[in-house]
């Protein structure tokens, strides 16, 4: 007998149990109101996305090579910090309008090379929780740990910037 495999990870629905009670979603759990969804932790938010990641469109598949070349090693939260200062900038008005053409800008990200984008290992768990953050950032399903940044380095690095700090996470410290 072949035995039934686990039942995907669901999102608890927003709506109330009661229908004379306007429940609230955990505190920083969904940052658009609009989703249908919200989440107890991060993880699991990561883990319900990561479920069946498919293909993915362009700008999906760019923001989360970015999040994995920048941060496969770092916490969820700085993982998707970096996804939405890429974000950020797409929507700045002050880098390329794209997700693709923020991170191929020249001399904006380290992994870049000539313009193009490396090929990354598909198979690796890293891999699926960078489609699953870029997928949460890209719904702004979750709040955003790094408000407003446009910028952000290692911790071992000095740039010496004259931005504001929004937050340090994991490794990497993020401006604004």
């Amino acid at each position: 007998m072949v035995p039934t495999p686990p039942s995907p990870i669901l999102p608890a629905s927003l709506t109330p149990e009661s229908s004379d009670i306007a429940a609230e979603p955990p505190i920083g759990a969904v940052a658009n109101p609009a989703l249908a969804t919200s989440f107890a932790s991060l993880s699991d938010a990561v883990d319900a996305h990561a479920v069946g990641a498919g293909t993915l469109d362009d700008e999906t598949r760019c923001l989360a090579i970015g999040v994995y070349f920048e941060s496969k090693g770092e916490p969820l939260s700085g993982q998707l910090a970096v996804a939405n200062v890429i974000l950020n900038r797409a929507g700045s008005g002050r880098f390329p309008s794209s997700v693709c053409g923020v991170l191929t800008q020249r001399s904006q990200f380290s992994f870049v090379r000539g313009g193009r984008l490396p090929s990354v290992p598909e198979g690796r768990a890293a891999w699926k929780t960078a489609v699953a953050v870029a997928k949460i950032a890209q719904a702004d399903a979750w709040k955003n740990p790094a408000p407003n940044a446009l910028f952000f380095h290692a911790r071992h690095v000095s740039p010496r910037w004259n931005k504001a700090r929004v937050a340090s996470l994991g490794n990497h410290i993020f401006y604004r």
